[in-house]
């Protein structure tokens, strides 16, 4: 049983400082349980190009409110606490934030926690080596 409070994240490596967001990882690849988890924070006022082309990701809004662009052509989507959007496409997307929004974000394949977003937006399919003390179980 995995069991962990955010408090345990902050002020860690577990929590990835993206200039326009903050994630917070709580459950990442080395805990074998076939995604990762993250409380993140996407803040006040940014705009963020994100293109998961190599992950699946579903995110629940539990604060604040923004919106997601799906690109080059719209739709657009308010988001706000209750919202969730999955991008099951693999779809290119503006996030906007209004408010600071606080989203929990699940991923497949799930990340190591090393990822932060390229120019395109895009995290890497999988960075093999893992840090110090994020072993996979034997």
């Amino acid at each position: 049983m995995i069991v962990k409070n955010l408090d345990d994240i902050l002020g860690t490596e577990h929590e990835v400082k993206g200039g326009n967001w903050t994630s917070r990882r709580l459950i990442l690849r080395d805990a074998d349980m076939g995604f990762s988890m993250h409380d993140t924070l996407i803040h006040a006022g940014t705009e963020t190009l994100i293109w998961y082309q190599n992950h699946l990701e579903a995110v629940y809004c539990i604060e604040g409110s923004g919106e997601i662009e799906v690109l080059p052509n719209g739709p657009t989507y308010d988001i706000r606490p209750g919202t969730l959007y999955a991008l099951d496409g693999h779809e290119k997307h503006l996030l906007r934030a209004d408010k600071e929004m606080r989203m929990i974000c699940v991923f497949n394949p799930p990340l190591t926690g090393l990822e932060v977003h390229d120019e395109n937006g895009v995290y890497p399919a999988m960075v093999e080596e893992l840090p110090t003390g994020m072993r996979r179980k034997a």
